[in-house]
């Protein structure tokens, strides 16, 4: 009798295996990709990371500048899909200054860069390296964004706000609307769709460029609240994010607007930054919070309602591991930020999810 019960017990089995063969192998339902470490050739430190941007799997550029001896030195490393290396090629290498945002306008590359305290623009083409250099010089140079047929650059000089313009061939100063005191942060979707967020005499100001002239685009922004970046996307939807205080404290907020009305959501982020926020690959928003774990980053997912948290990979000694600058590149998602090693200054750091 046990044999018999053997026999059959064997016979359940096989043909179970044999209507159901990938039940062994098929992942769990909502199991992700898990964050891993991606060398980067060390710069002087302490560095700091400035921006981040990726065209495809096999393409990406990240800016920042590090401590030299005799100040601060512009730093340019690029990921081919396989590995980063350091650029040293490109006009200015070797001298004091930094480099800010950078993007992708068609087939070339843009970044913002200050040169010895003068301020110009790197472009990289197929034919290599070239500069497009501002008309003027100013005392701060907050932000830039360019597209195809214009380029924007905003900052400060002796008079107050500037907002520069490029059209291709020559540089404008722009007006802004009164009472507009300091531009924040500004960014495009066409030469004729950009928008920029502004510190006014009446608090914090969303602005949109139509082609003819900066206006207020009266964004029903929370109250008492700032913002951090602004993202754009070609399907027309937009999404900010930013900080509103209440009795002093702050707490995250997300913006979006899907061509027809605004909606304001306020994820469980504390009083996160948002200014590296990007929408990933998956379709939902992403971007590096403050990690509870010395050793490890730490990644906020957010999908409509849902938001969730991954980290990345452990790093021995670790004591601070900051992602400072995100990217969809193909079907994966770049990160490039510091990690700092007990006994030694932040040096650079870089994570992939995916791919």
């Amino acid at each position: 009798m046990n044999g018999l019960r053997a026999v059959v017990v064997c016979l359940v089995i096989a043909c179970a295996a044999v209507v159901s063969p990938a039940a062994a192998v098929t992942p769990a339902k909502g199991v992700t990709p898990s964050w891993s470490a991606l060398p980067v050739p060390a710069a002087a430190p302490p560095v700091t990371v400035s921006d981040l941007a990726a065209r495809g799997p096999r393409e990406a550029w990240a800016t920042g500048y590090e401590q030299a001896a005799d100040g601060l030195r512009p730093m340019l490393y690029r990921w081919d899909g396989t590995a980063w290396s350091r650029d040293t090629s490109f006009p200015g290498a070797g001298e004091p200054g930094w480099l800010g945002k950078v993007q992708f306008v068609g087939t070339d590359v843009w970044i913002l860069h200050n040169r010895a305290g003068e301020g110009e623009i790197l472009r990289r083409s197929a034919g290599g390296w070239s500069t497009v250099p501002l008309p003027q010089t100013l005392w701060t140079y907050q932000d830039f964004t360019a597209v195809p047929g214009a380029a924007w650059v905003v900052g400060e000089d002796d008079t107050g706000l500037k907002v520069l313009h490029y059209d291709g061939s020559r540089w404008t100063t722009q007006a802004t609307p009164d009472g507009v005191l300091y531009l924040m942060g500004i960014t495009a979707r066409t030469a004729t769709d950009a928008w920029a967020w502004a510190d006014t005499s009446n608090g914090t100001t969303v602005l949109h460029w139509d082609g003819t002239a900066w206006r207020d685009a009266k964004v029903p922004l929370p109250p008492n609240s700032n913002v951090h970046t602004l993202l754009l996307e070609p399907s027309g939807r937009i999404t900010i994010g930013g900080s509103r205080y209440t009795d002093g404290v702050g707490r995250t907020y997300l913006m979006s607007f899907d061509g027809h009305a605004w909606r304001t959501t306020y994820p469980p982020l504390g009083d996160t930054s948002t200014e590296a926020m990007v929408r990933g690959p998956d379709g939902a928003l992403w971007l590096p919070v403050r990690s509870d774990r010395a050793f490890q980053s730490k990644y906020a997912r957010v999908d409509g309602p849902r938001t969730t948290f991954s980290y990345g990979p452990e790093r021995t000694n670790a004591i601070d591991v900051k992602p400072r600058a995100l990217a969809r590149a193909g079907a994966a998602l770049l990160s490039f930020g510091t990690v700092e090693i007990y006994g030694s200054k932040p040096n650079l750091m870089s994570e992939r999810l995916g791919g």
